[in-house]
């Protein structure tokens, strides 16, 4: 379903069974791997095996041998030389894109339910001149509910951010557009990663809701 949104290029492994099912499923992990979650509760070490298996997928797609994928510092997965990519799980839901770093520079990729953020949610992560759009694409698309998209935004412009810089990014230091054709804009606060002489004002993504999700993606392409 998110390769709907994603050039061409990427390989995308996708799963939609419930947990722990798709835990089950999943190939053993890692020792190192294991390690890592060695302290954590049921649910993190079902989502973290069952979102892996995707990515030995995608990796699987693209010639690769599966390899350790431990979290870094920051939780940032950490590909294998060469390639770029981007996990996400929710509720019914995970996803690995994966694509060769000589095509892309970078991939972020998000999903969420299509519910609306707990309340208090939109004003903390939303800046004042957002707030318009979500009350604008509520009725343009009544079915959707905005607020979560614009998380979801966000959080891909997160996961596009981090592997150009190295640096945390708020919420509110990137300002977004979202265009109810199935695209948004997202204009940086802060100075941009710089890329081949130049420094990146922002991203363009796409975003989509189907099957009772908020699926939103970015793909930096190489100069």
């Amino acid at each position: 379903m998110i390769e709907r949104i994603l050039p061409g290029g990427v390989a995308v492994a996708e799963s939609t069974a419930e947990l722990p099912a798709a835990a089950a499923e999943a190939p053993e992990l890692f020792p190192e791997e294991q390690e890592h979650i060695a302290a954590s509760v049921p649910l993190r070490q079902a989502e973290f095996r069952a979102v892996r298996a995707c990515a030995r997928r995608a990796l699987a797609a693209l010639g690769r041998p599966a390899v350790p994928l431990v979290p870094g510092p920051r939780g940032e997965p950490r590909w294998p030389d060469g390639l770029v990519g981007s996990m996400t799980h929710c509720a019914g839901y995970r996803a690995a894109a994966l694509a060769p770093a000589d095509r892309l520079l970078s991939l972020g990729i998000d999903a969420e339910s299509d519910l609306p953020l707990p309340e208090g949610v939109l004003e903390a992560i939303g800046r004042p001149e957002e707030l318009p759009q979500i009350a604008a694409l509520r009725r343009a698309r009544p079915e959707l509910h905005p607020d979560r998209l614009l998380f979801s935004a966000k959080e891909s412009v997160y996961k596009a951010w981090f592997p150009l810089t190295g640096l945390m990014l708020d919420f509110t230091e990137a300002t977004l557009v979202l265009s109810p054709d199935g695209t948004f804009t997202a204009r940086l606060l802060v100075p941009g990663p710089v890329v081949a002489g130049r420094r990146l004002p922002g991203f363009r993504g796409r975003w989509l809701a189907a099957s009772g999700l908020v699926l939103t993606a970015i793909a930096v392409p190489r100069p």
